[in-house]
């Protein structure tokens, strides 16, 4: 769910709020109790980690071994 920053336009208090997609916006300020928020643009950060991401999902040749072990993909029998 992403995270939406909101500024209230009377008192200007801030805040954030996760909410999903469909949500409609908020318009009621939590600090002074007017409807008077509006949604405020601002850059998604987000970071790829968990299991399903890897560093070298996009990268070629000997340089996808960066994050394992130092001596490459060799198997000796």
């Amino acid at each position: 769910m992403p995270i939406y920053e909101y500024q209230c336009e009377a008192c200007s208090h801030s805040l954030e709020a996760l909410q999903k997609l469909s949500d409609a916006p908020l318009v009621d300020c939590p600090a002074c109790g007017k409807a008077s928020l509006k949604k405020q643009i601002s850059a998604a950060g987000f970071r790829l980690s968990g299991g399903g991401w890897y560093e070298t999902d996009f990268k070629s040749g000997k340089k996808k071994n960066i994050a394992g072990d130092s001596s490459g993909s060799s198997s000796a029998s």
